[in-house]
């Protein structure tokens, strides 16, 4: 075991009634390092991250945050494990009901207390950070996808997590505020957020990544610094996705 790491994955295995997903996936990562996923679409890529957080199930294997095992069966462990591993998802899951402001606070409210003058002032710096201070008020209605988005990461990053999961965040934008989303979590990694993200935007990924990881057939077939895997690809599996992408 890797004594920096924060995600420990051994020996992982999912299956879906017969179709098993996850492969036996082993997997570390460390404190502050940026991992992004890549892979054809039903490769595990989302599944992985799914399980890392306890939304699924795993039949195998084990997946330690910050030390401690994952236990799916136990409610309390599992209620303290989301509050360290934040997740952001394709759709931006925003309560339409809510103001952006209260969004961001539900959680935190709810969970840690914090109310009143101490949540609206953590929500505004949140806001702030995502480049959204003056929308408080507004309605997720009142937002483009980029912006809500931008919210969800916000209302991630209320919990305070050790860790963030990033499961394709832009591919249901528009492509021309794809760049508002990536920005902020180019933010996020360079002020030391760990961060997993399953991404099709490959330009970034090897801007920001510390490493990528290529899943094929839910196994990681190919693992190591962007350059490598993208300037050169030691399989011909990843070879033809990434000719497959121009």
């Amino acid at each position: 075991m890797d004594d920096d790491a924060i995600i420990e994955i051994r020996g992982l295995r999912k299956r879906f009634a017969e179709n098993e997903v996850l492969k036996g996936i082993d997997l570390s990562v460390r404190r502050g390092e940026v991992l992004a996923i890549i892979g054809r679409s039903g490769s595990g890529k989302s599944t992985l991250l799914r399980c890392i957080n306890g939304l699924e199930p795993f039949q195998e294997g084990s997946v330690s945050v910050e030390g401690t095992a994952l236990r799916p069966t136990d409610a309390t462990a599992m209620r303290a494990l989301r509050q360290r591993v934040g997740m952001i998802f394709q759709s931006f899951n925003l309560f339409p009901h809510l103001s952006v402001g209260r969004n961001i606070i539900l959680a935190p409210s709810l969970v840690k207390g914090l109310r009143g003058v101490d949540g609206e002032r953590r929500a505004r710096e949140l806001l702030a950070r995502v480049g959204l201070a003056d929308r408080f008020d507004a309605h997720a209605d009142q937002l483009s996808g980029g912006q809500q988005q931008r919210v969800a990461i916000a209302r991630a990053l209320a919990m305070d997590p050790a860790v963030l999961l990033c499961d394709e965040i832009t591919s249901a934008l528009d492509p021309e505020l794809v760049g508002e989303v990536l920005k902020v979590v180019a933010q996020l990694a360079q002020e030391g957020m760990t961060l997993l993200m399953v991404t099709h935007e490959m330009a970034f990924a090897r801007r920001v990544a510390h490493r990528v990881v290529f899943m094929h057939a839910g196994r990681i077939h190919e693992m190591g610094p962007a350059a490598q895997l993208f300037d050169a690809p030691r399989t011909e599996e990843l070879r033809q996705f990434l000719s497959a992408l121009g």
